[in-house]
């Protein structure tokens, strides 16, 4: 088989049939290769039909397909799945071949894995795509890291690909080295956990204490989509409020069983944090809810015994619509100010350099979470690249500031009216803590300090000098000398 194709893909699931597409709709042409070879036959003489495309029965011939340096992407289920295909078509590549892993791996796996195949002299490139099915045929947010000598071969059909903003700017560009480019699609997704759940809360509190209908509320947030609110979660909420069901004419979310799934990154997301000591409260908390929803059975029957402040309304509900607004935009940027500050945390740990606003930049357009916001946030990065906290950019701490009265109230209907909020209000929690100088941790560290001999600093003495009390009169002065995590 001659070399012809630019790039091969491996994996015609939804993701990976919808990006060869687009990269054939850009001039380049592809070779293609399933597990299930039907797939391959399906796909070029269905979608493929006519197109630059070279379907291969065995990994020989796909490889065989390729110009050098061949470059290979997967798009298969993360985890064994991956290793497997890493496996079965290594023998057929040679030093300087370029192997790219486009699914939603562990970032840790693609360290992992860009360590051995070096070894090899493969370059392993580990790279976030998001967008979904439309994003992947018409532009998606694309984040790729690992091997950096992979870039310059792999950019032009990237960049080529990408959802375009701001006059033709590509979203994607090099992240950094080892698992830096699954990390940040990690955060990516946490960070959409937060906005899904943050909308979540915000419609229950229109329906359940302003009494919205399903139509009013389609409005609403059609509304809010033309403001500091327009976001592409935002977009699809108001069709899918408006959308009634063909068989019954009703409502279609209103027969949607409240019962959340998810694959996986949330988690991994919060496992980061926990790992880094950062505070992801937020996006936790959505994590969380889902679980919670998961448990419907147990929520059928606990309702069943355990009751709350039925919910009331008199008030001017365009003025409740509004605080309402104000909570779901001043938590977004609690979110995001919680997620890049993991982000800051990871790349100090792993000696990492992340251009903050490049991130902001890769996710303006093409990714589930694009929106106007994030032209807010790359602008906050670029006065000031060394920003610790998106809080304290004068931008957004003017945001927070003139939307906290509307917030304060929002939240304050909610739990009065019994409406859980687990993402709006430990958002407010975080920001009382975070413009708070003097917190009661003073409490907690004479607390272990009393059962533990941990020690503690005093405000009066040098930071880094530390203390123990005999509390009792019955300790020593033995102290523990633990790690803090």
């Amino acid at each position: 088989m001659s070399a012809t194709a630019d790039i091969g893909l491996i994996g015609l699931a939804v993701m990976g049939e919808n990006l060869v597409l687009n990269m054939e709709s850009h001039g380049y042409t592809c070779a293609v290769f399933n597990r299930s070879t039907d797939k391959v036959d399906a796909f070029v003489n269905g979608r493929g039909k006519g197109k630059k495309f070279v379907g291969a029965h065995n990994l020989k011939d796909f490889a065989a397909s390729l110009k050098r340096p061949r470059k290979v992407m997967m798009m298969v289920k993360a985890g064994k799945a991956v290793d497997d295909t890493i496996d079965s078509v290594l023998p057929y590549l040679e030093a300087g071949d370029i192997l790219i892993d486009g699914g939603n791996t562990h970032f840790p796996d693609t360290s992992r894995r860009m360590k051995a195949l070096k070894e090899k002299g493969i370059l392993f490139v580990g790279s976030g795509v998001s967008g979904g099915e439309e994003g992947a045929l018409k532009g998606p947010s694309i984040m790729p890291g690992g091997a950096a000598e992979a870039w310059p071969a792999v950019k032009p059909i990237f960049q080529a690909i990408a959802a375009k903003v701001d006059g033709g700017t590509p979203c994607c560009d090099w992240v950094g080295p080892e698992g830096a480019g699954h990390f940040v699609k990690m955060v990516h997704n946490g960070i959409e956990y937060g906005d899904m759940q943050l909308i979540c809360e915000a419609y229950s509190l229109l329906k359940n204490v302003a009494g919205l209908s399903n139509d009013e509320l389609g409005e609403v947030f059609s509304e809010w989509n033309k403001g500091k609110l327009d976001s592409f979660l935002i977009e699809i909420t108001a069709d899918i409020l408006k959308y009634k069901d063909p068989e019954t004419g009703k409502p279609l979310v209103d027969f949607i069983l409240d019962k959340a799934g998810q694959k996986g990154t949330g988690k991994w997301t919060v496992d980061a944090a926990t790992e880094h000591g950062t505070p992801l409260t937020l996006i936790s908390e959505a994590v969380f809810a889902r679980c919670l929803s998961a448990q419907k059975d147990q929520r059928v029957e606990a309702a069943k015994v355990l009751s709350g402040p039925k919910p009331t309304f008199s008030g001017d509900k365009q003025k409740f619509i509004d605080a309402v607004a104000d909570a779901l935009y001043a938590s977004k940027i609690i979110s995001y100010a919680q997620g890049y500050d993991l982000m800051s945390a990871q790349a100090k740990a792993l000696g990492w350099e992340l251009n903050n606003g490049g991130i902001a930049l890769m996710w303006r357009g093409g990714c589930i979470i694009r929106s106007r916001f994030l032209g807010n946030i790359k602008e906050a990065f670029d006065r000031n690249p060394k920003l610790v906290n998106l809080l304290v950019d004068p931008f957004f701490a003017k945001e927070v500031q003139d939307a906290q009265a509307g917030w304060r109230t929002a939240l304050a209907a909610g739990i009065t009216n019994g409406i859980a909020m687990p993402t709006m209000t430990s958002a407010l929690s975080y920001f009382d803590g975070y413009r708070t100088a003097s917190l009661p941790a003073n409490l907690l560290q004479a607390q272990r300090d009393y059962f533990g001999a941990h020690t503690y600093e005093r405000t009066d003495k040098p930071r880094g000098e530390f203390f123990h009390t005999n509390w009792t009169g019955r300790g020593g002065n033995t102290t523990s000398k633990a790690y803090n995590v």
